[in-house]
């Protein structure tokens, strides 16, 4: 299970300590919907390492100037593209080979 980037095995604080944000930060990520933490059963946030890193990389962003909203819309559609390119690899390793 920790080897599953989507294992939800940090607290909030170690997230924090982790990326080098806040825990503000992390909550506005969440609501900025970059990030949807799990919640434990008595409703503490838990994140993956995969979320550590969108978290890092939106951290990173407005480090450098970037508005929140607009780094996390940023950090979406590098997400997406990358999940899209990564179909379209499966997809051509698929395709029987054509005669020439």
């Amino acid at each position: 299970m920790f080897g599953d980037d989507d294992y939800p095995a940090y607290t909030m604080g170690r997230a924090a300590e982790i990326t080098g944000a806040s825990q503000d930060f992390l909550r506005r990520l969440d609501e900025a919907k970059l990030i949807k933490p799990f919640r434990s059963a008595g409703g503490h946030r838990r994140y993956s390492r995969y979320q550590l890193r969108l978290a890092a990389r939106a951290r990173e962003m407005v480090d450098q100037g970037t508005p929140l909203e607009a780094a996390c819309r940023i950090i979406i559609l590098e997400d997406q593209l990358e999940e899209a390119l990564e179909q379209n690899r499966k997809l051509q390793g698929q395709r029987p080979a054509q005669a020439g």
